[in-house]
């Protein structure tokens, strides 16, 4: 277990007919090893989630949420006050922006090896059903984690260090987008900070670019890519940024001119450390499309080999198509052969 689960309060947060009710927890819940479980689940679904917005509490926008964060800190303010100064503010702001949520409100100071987060998620609940012995049907209910929309999370230690970078802060953008992130710029009181999408393609951008001057072959930029990628992949599964030196570490070879010192003398616009997209990183060793009822995805090595494209005719030629595909192809052929 790598979780250290410090505090945690559940709180449950129901809307009907337009109306947002708040059911407050009144104590904090007790630790054992069930809510450790929870909370690394927790914690690893949050990593996985695509497309996170970063951001940092605003001095000028007086956030309720962070002084109430700082007083509990400092050991002004319990844990459970703290937590339901913020679910105040957060009513206020799912009735603006007419959120229609319902679900239990967690908030968890835990740690996670040596970084010390603040969650706070509005988890959905989903129904499972199943026979029982009788051969009756029975339901329960469960939190639907996989699929939280609405979830942030301070990195505490980040913020005591550097309070003025703005990227202690992330939220999960969802599929709302831009609604979602001022949503969360408001109900936090911050400002938004690095844009972790824009960061990943200046990196992929600077590592071509990298590749070119150093005039690997078309097999060694191949096995690169892969190696950045996953070394990009395992900072999203960690919840850590990428750092230029580890991934110049991962790059670099034999005597030329290392990544890192390439980046800088070329002045690229990538901070020395920044939160990965992964969606954005992917496109380094995937091509993917989507258009015209037509989604076409294979792995970026197989270009000039198994998949032959031609800009002129613009078309793809596969050879080894899948087999599952192939079947399906077959099948069908031959069901209108009969015809």
């Amino acid at each position: 277990m790598t979780t250290q689960v410090e505090r945690l309060v559940v709180h449950y947060v129901d809307k009907k007919d337009e109306k947002i009710d708040i059911h407050l927890r009144n104590d904090e819940m007790p630790i054992n090893d069930r809510v450790e479980v929870f909370i690394e689940q927790l914690h690893h679904a949050y990593n996985g989630k695509p497309g996170k917005g970063f951001c940092g509490f605003s001095a000028d926008k007086n956030s309720v949420v962070a002084s109430a964060l700082q007083s509990y800190r400092k050991g002004d303010c319990h844990f459970w006050n703290m937590t339901e100064q913020a679910t105040d503010v957060l009513k206020e702001e799912l009735n603006k922006y007419a959120f229609n949520e319902t679900g239990y409100l967690v908030f968890c100071h835990y740690r996670y090896v040596a970084d010390d987060y603040m969650m706070i998620a509005l988890i959905n609940i989903k129904d499972h059903y199943t026979i029982t012995s009788d051969l009756d049907l029975a339901s329960s209910r469960h939190l639907d984690i996989s699929r939280m929309q609405l979830a942030a999370r301070i990195n505490l230690a980040q913020w005591s260090a550097q309070p003025e970078d703005n990227r202690y802060v992330s939220f999960i953008k969802g599929r709302a987008g831009r609604k979602v992130a001022d949503f969360f710029l408001d109900f936090l009181g911050c400002e938004e900070g690095i844009d972790a999408k824009q960061q990943s393609q200046v990196m992929l951008e600077a590592v071509e670019d990298y590749f070119a001057e150093q005039e690997f072959d078309r097999t060694e930029k191949n096995d690169l890519r892969k190696q950045v990628f996953d070394y990009c992949n395992d900072c999203v599964t960690t919840g850590s940024d990428a750092d230029v030196v580890s991934l110049s570490d991962t790059i670099s070879k034999g005597d030329g001119t290392s990544f890192d010192t390439f980046y800088r003398e070329q002045r690229y616009d990538l901070e020395e450390t920044f939160p990965v997209d992964k969606k954005t990183v992917t496109s380094m060793v995937k091509f993917s499309g989507v258009g015209g009822g037509v989604s076409v995805s294979f792995e970026r090595k197989h270009l000039g080999d198994r998949i032959q494209y031609n800009e002129h005719t613009d078309t793809l030629l596969i050879k080894g198509i899948p087999a599952n595909l192939k079947e399906q192809l077959q099948k069908y052929l031959s069901e209108q052969e009969d015809v």
